[in-house]
């Protein structure tokens, strides 16, 4: 399973990189708010220190306005992908950008209804929320399993790219039911080297190695 980075951040994607662990990127506008520079310019930032899909969200909500902002962003670097909300305007701007062979990630997706018609526009990427359903006491991760089995059915070309992913748990689970991507934010990448056992194995190592004798 590929794994991206959620984040703005320039900082905590070129430690992520430095780590091996990620493949891509992806942003919205309230984490590039937070990273305090002008959309594009973070966005090509970002294109430099990793050499895969770096995901960039429309802000229009009208058909239009997505095309003319979406084409934009393509036209910054071969690895932007236009991020778009799944809304009936958004699907129609999937399906133009998708014949103009323009990557694109639909994003804020909570049912599989919405998510085949994601995968029909022609959607590169389809971003499911799963903690955002956990929120509602619902649970995510079905969310996923359904998206499995429903684009398996038909072979829909469309990656299964977990979004809102809170803890190891969701990543771990995700992994399981054969998701193609999570994006995750940095604390949960670097959660997933920790376990408390590799910490006291590498404590024990240390004082045992310093009663080797030397010479």
């Amino acid at each position: 399973m590929k794994i991206f980075i959620d984040s703005g951040d320039i900082g905590e994607i070129k430690e992520a990189a430095q780590m091996g662990a990620i493949d891509g990127v992806t942003t919205n506008p309230s984490l590039l708010a937070k990273a305090g520079k002008p959309i594009r310019q973070a966005i090509l930032e970002i294109c430099e220190v990793v050499d895969g899909p770096v995901s960039a969200e429309v802000l229009s909500t009208d058909t239009e306005g997505m095309l003319k902002e979406g084409r934009e962003l393509a036209k910054l670097h071969p690895n932007v992908v236009v991020k778009i909300p799944l809304i009936v305007d958004g699907l129609k701007a999937t399906r133009v950008l998708s014949s103009e062979k323009i990557k694109t990630n639909v994003t804020l997706c909570f049912s599989p209804a919405q998510a085949v018609l994601a995968a029909k526009a022609g959607a590169t990427y389809i971003s499911p929320f799963v903690g955002r359903i956990d929120d509602l006491a619902e649970d995510g991760m079905k969310l996923i399993e359904q998206l499995v089995t429903i684009y398996g059915n038909y072979d829909f070309d469309t990656e299964i790219l977990v979004a809102s992913v809170r803890h190891p748990v969701h990543f771990v689970q995700a992994a399981l039911l054969g998701a193609d991507v999570a994006t995750l934010p940095f604390k949960v990448i670097t959660q997933l080297a920790q376990h408390p056992l590799t910490d006291s194995g590498l404590k024990r190592f240390l004082e045992d190695a310093k009663k080797i004798p030397k010479g």
